[in-house]
């Protein structure tokens, strides 16, 4: 099993600047993909910025110059630091991962942390 734990929530008024955090813990032997969703209340859920293993980072197009997503590898940790907010980003984030359980496997397992929220006021 494996578990996402974010932090790094919270008030912020816009223009201001915050930086999620989530570390992965549990039983695999890698993780491929991480990223960053966020939902805001009455909507679906949305991609805001996803790296791969490697570094190769994707992002929202609302986001882009703003947000930067970083992985560490060696701490299986992914951080998003988000600045210039705005109201509009508000939501509750949640922190992804897909994980390969073990070498000898070829299918690979989703896991979502339970989300920090994030509140931007105008």
């Amino acid at each position: 099993q494996v578990q996402l734990v974010e932090s790094g929530g919270g008030l912020v008024q816009a223009g201001g600047s915050l930086r999620l955090s989530c570390a992965a813990s549990g039983t695999f032997f890698r993780i491929n993909d991480m990223g960053w969703y966020r939902q805001a209340p009455g909507k679906q859920r949305e991609l805001v910025a996803t790296s791969t293993r490697g570094g190769i980072t994707n992002y929202a197009d609302s986001v882009k110059g703003r947000f930067t997503i970083s992985r560490d590898n060696a701490k299986n940790t992914v951080s998003l630091q988000m600045n210039s907010l705005k109201p509009e980003d508000t939501a509750v984030y949640y922190c992804y991962g897909r994980f390969r359980p073990r070498i000898s496997t070829f299918n690979d397992d989703d896991y979502w942390g339970q989300g920090t929220q994030v509140i931007v006021s105008s």
